[in-house]
């Protein structure tokens, strides 16, 4: 097991970097890309020596790289600098993995917006290759909208899925949404395409469909090949005083020993979905320490 956190160290100065549409010329972009790298190196530098081994790398890391603006070869341009940022994360057994955003919809009813889709998929797709990752680093997504027609909506994420390039489906994931989808429903489109289920346990909580938190855990470990790794999990809890379905700001110690308790002896890599990031992960470790599912290297 290995805990991890998404996108953003806070308590480093540096942060993922974009710019406006409007803005963008080549300039700026290889401005931009060459900061992001320097980053998200100092970031793995942090969380390796706290023993943080899994990170969601920004989905924003190359900005516009999938739309028909960008026609730079970004690839070739920093192939040299991802290697050797990859060459960190193979060494020190970092996994990685990201998540595109909200519009990033394969069962969409628009043809236009499952081309881009495609697309957006694609380049995450790129950047891990470039980094020189095995299929378990993955791209994690959501089965998509209803569009008032569950089934026929269901039905046509996994016709698309069929559509879509090997590259891209030997890492793509999907989770169970707070709305949609339910884990359930992620199994059935599990079953009829292979994909593998990520448990997003707050999801479940919001949008459950009846298994124990073990119960989905171990049908969650179905879905995953040797090739893919082993499973991630999702975790947070509800804010406090916050709309229903606002993840914590930091991590609730009674909730997180009572999960780890309940998700023995499952083997999984956490991933907190926690405001303040890396404090949430570096007190994650102090309370799992004596885990036997952690990664020893994480251990003090």
């Amino acid at each position: 097991m290995k805990i991890g956190y998404p996108c953003i160290n806070t308590t480093l100065e540096c942060r993922n970097r974009t710019f406006r549409l409007r803005s963008y010329s080549e300039e700026r972009l290889v401005e931009t890309v060459a900061s992001n790298l320097e980053c998200l190196r100092r970031t793995l530098e942090f969380n390796i020596g706290r023993g943080i081994l899994f990170f969601r790398i920004h989905s924003g890391f190359v900005p516009f790289a999938s739309h028909p603006v960008c026609r730079f070869d970004w690839q070739g341009r920093f192939r040299e600098e991802f290697s050797e940022v990859g060459r960190l994360i193979r060494e020190r057994g970092i996994r990685v993995s990201m998540h595109p955003d909200q519009f990033t919809l394969i069962n969409s009813l628009e043809e236009e917006i499952f081309e881009r889709s495609v697309r957006e998929l694609a380049y995450h797709c790129d950047l891990l290759d470039l980094l020189g990752t095995d299929a378990s680093a993955k791209v994690q997504v959501h089965v998509g909208g209803v569009y008032s027609d569950r089934p026929a909506s269901l039905e046509r994420f996994v016709k698309r899925w069929g559509l879509l390039d090997p590259a891209v489906r030997r890492r793509l994931v999907i989770e169970n949404d707070d709305r949609n989808y339910s884990f359930r429903e992620c199994l059935e489109v599990s079953r009829r395409t292979g994909v593998p289920v990520v448990f997003d346990r707050f999801h479940h909580e919001l949008n459950c469909s009846g298994e124990s938190t073990s119960e989905a855990l171990a049908l969650a470990a179905r879905t995953w090949r040797k090739r893919d790794g082993i499973p991630i999990v999702d975790y947070s809890t509800q804010a406090h005083d916050n709309r229903r379905g606002a993840h914590a700001s930091g991590l609730d110690k009674k909730a997180f020993l009572a999960f780890i308790k309940e998700s023995r002896p499952f083997d999984f890599d956490l991933m907190l979905e926690i405001k303040d990031k890396e404090k949430s992960a570096i007190r994650a470790l102090a309370l799992a320490a004596g885990d036997p599912r952690l990664v020893k290297s994480q251990l003090k």
